[in-house]
């Protein structure tokens, strides 16, 4: 299982074990990713990083001084480099 974290603005839009979808977005050296409908988002991903999947599950969220972070993970196997 490949796992990414996502930051989310407010409390309540998702929880644990709920299915997502993402979408891709594309800068000039890297990826991005959301979780539809807009409810979190990604840090910058390199290239050679670049998410397969489009579908997971959010397997935990967390509230920090920073705000929420929700961990989801997709199947996929882990990648070096990106925990």
């Amino acid at each position: 299982m490949r796992k990414m974290v996502f930051k989310m603005e407010r409390p309540g839009l998702l929880e644990a074990g709920q299915e997502i979808t993402v979408t891709e977005g594309l800068l000039p050296s890297n990826y991005y990713y959301i979780i539809d409908p807009a409810l979190a988002m990604s840090a910058n991903i390199p290239f050679r990083y670049r998410l397969k999947s489009r579908r997971g599950v959010v397997a935990d969220i967390e509230e920090n001084a920073r705000g929420f972070y929700v961990t989801a993970e997709f199947d996929e196997p882990e990648v070096e480099g990106t925990k």
